[in-house]
């Protein structure tokens, strides 16, 4: 979740530098992207579902050049309210699963 909010701190600094200058403007992108991928490994280790998908789609999305700020900056924040509900679901399921032990003296 720390992750997720360090992303949508980034994202909100990049909607309110569009009229910033270029370079100043892919540096926040890099950010972006760099905290995106990260976040992927993260998701592909702990099993998320869908959300490594989310993010590293979204790490191509910071990372593209040639594509207008205000259409980046839309499709970034749309993208990280996603993965917020997609966490929020995983997290929700992960606390009413029966524990691990239940289901191994059940086996037995």
């Amino acid at each position: 979740m720390r992750s997720l909010d360090h992303i949508k701190k980034l994202v909100a600094e990049l909607e309110s530098n569009r009229a910033a200058r270029p370079k100043i403007i892919d540096s926040i992108c890099a950010n972006i992207a760099r905290e995106l991928s990260h976040m992927r490994q993260r998701a592909l280790n702990a099993n998320l579902g869908t959300l490594p998908d989310v993010a590293g789609s979204l790490a191509l999305v910071a990372n593209r050049a040639g594509t207008g700020i205000a259409m980046k900056v839309r499709a970034l924040a749309d993208g990280v309210n996603s993965m917020t509900m997609q966490l929020d679901q995983s997290l929700k399921m992960a606390h009413e699963a029966p524990p691990e032990k239940d289901k191994e003296k059940n086996q037995s």
